[in-house]
């Protein structure tokens, strides 16, 4: 094997990894520290310890299914017997991997959220404030532990097990090639199989009842029929980036001989529409909310940016997010060359990265601390982990297998794409 099919981190790459694990790990500590202090009453002390868990669960759900977007763009090309994307499949892959790990930290958090004694993050695990409460009570049969415990637990097995099983048919074009035109077909029929099952999970999971779960119920009063298709937009187009990210990065390190500008090109196509599609989702629901005015619905962006003659206190997250990851990649990405640079490619997805991950916050943070904004720096601390985390993970795994895919049968399609 040529050493240039294979990657092998530098010593400055598992670094980087580790020193931003490292300042995550402080972060969360100072956090702890800080929020678990004197309080003034009772109320203030289970806010400050909610503040602690909500960026915990923030950050992890956040960058779970940023990594878990790499898999159903896998699925998804799989699905559409798309063959441009098996140049860079294998950092696909990669990323994809992080998933189990990023999971079970994940549900962790949940769980432990879910179980504890703090009610302020789920109000509808107060059985006797559920039993007082109408709307609550009526939600029950969806908003409680044991169903959110199963969801949760079935999800992240279910993704796990159906990424590994993908990532190890791709792997094992590499040492049994189907040579002939029958064992060819077989192996795409059969990836397609696995890639339909997996959409349906997706379909079942984020597509559906999971943001309702982990986010949405966070304001268990308000409901968004968009609600998860929206959350599905932010951490797709974040997933593409990062897949972008690697894929320049792997470039520059001489790398990906099967790449080119022309994937580059697609890979810049996907976030330019994805930024819009988002976008279009954001529109729909803040308008449709603005328009009808109805008091249970409203309540929601009020918590983010106020009401007329009283701006609210996230106001400026609010629409700094919505810069950042629609007006950001629209105009910049609007050029055909600009989607063939390194350098812009590289920073706007660093962009999309950052932007969605502020558009999380906001999802989180106005109903666990209404009255003021939180210290971000610590947020951000503990992001880095999971960014450290996420680089060790895919560094792992890209050095472990080759980088181009052999055998495969759509290959060839990779190799003379043009756009």
């Amino acid at each position: 094997m040529s050493t240039v099919e294979k990657f092998i981190p530098a010593k400055k790459y598992n670094t980087i990894a580790y020193v931003l694990m490292g300042v995550g790990l402080i972060a969360a500590i100072a956090l702890y520290i800080a929020t678990h202090g004197a309080a003034a009453n009772e109320e203030e002390l289970h806010r400050n310890h909610a503040r602690f868990w909500a960026s915990l669960l923030q950050n992890s759900v956040y960058f779970l299914l940023v990594v878990n977007a790499a898999m159903f763009f896998m699925c998804a090309t799989t699905l559409a017997w798309g063959g441009w994307q098996i140049g860079f499949s294998r950092v696909t892959e990669a990323v994809s991997s992080a998933v189990p790990v990023i999971g079970v930290i994940a549900a962790v958090i949940l769980l432990a959220i879910v179980f504890g004694d703090n009610h302020v993050i789920y109000h509808w695990t107060d059985t006797e404030h559920v039993a007082h409460d109408k709307v609550l009570n009526f939600k029950k049969g969806f908003l409680n532990k044991g169903f959110y415990t199963a969801v949760t637990l079935g999800t992240v097995i279910l993704w796990s097990f159906l990424g590994w099983k993908m990532r190890q048919r791709s792997r094992s074009l590499d040492t049994n090639p189907p040579e002939t035109v029958e064992t060819r077909k077989k192996f795409i029929w059969d990836n397609t199989v696995m890639s339909a099952l997996y959409i349906v999970v997706f379909a079942l999971t984020i597509m559906s009842s999971l943001p309702w779960l982990w986010l949405m119920s966070i304001d268990a009063h308000w409901f968004s029929t968009m609600y998860s298709w929206y959350t599905f937009a932010s951490t797709f187009v974040a997933g593409i980036a990062l897949i972008t990210l690697y894929v320049v990065f792997l470039k520059n390190n001489g790398l990906l001989p099967a790449v080119n500008d022309e994937h580059l090109h697609d890979l810049g196509k996907f976030m330019f529409a994805f930024s819009i599609f988002w976008t279009y989702l954001w529109f729909s629901q803040f308008m449709l909310i603005w328009y009808s005015n109805q008091p249970e619905e409203t309540i929601y962006f009020v918590n983010r940016i106020g009401n007329a003659g009283n701006p609210g206190h996230y106001a400026g997250i609010f629409w700094t997010m919505l810069v950042i990851n629609f007006v950001g990649p629209v105009l910049i990405f609007m050029s055909r060359d600009s989607k063939r640079n390194y350098t812009i490619v590289t920073f706007v997805s660093v962009l999309i990265l950052f932007g969605h991950w502020l558009d999380f916050y906001q999802m989180v943070f106005p109903a666990i601390s209404p009255n003021k904004v939180p210290a971000i720096l610590y947020d951000m601390g503990i992001g880095l982990f999971f960014v450290g985390l996420i680089m060790l993970l895919v560094g792992r795994t890209l050095s472990r297998y080759p980088l181009v895919v052999k055998n495969h049968p759509f290959a060839k399609e990779s190799v003379i794409h043009h756009t």
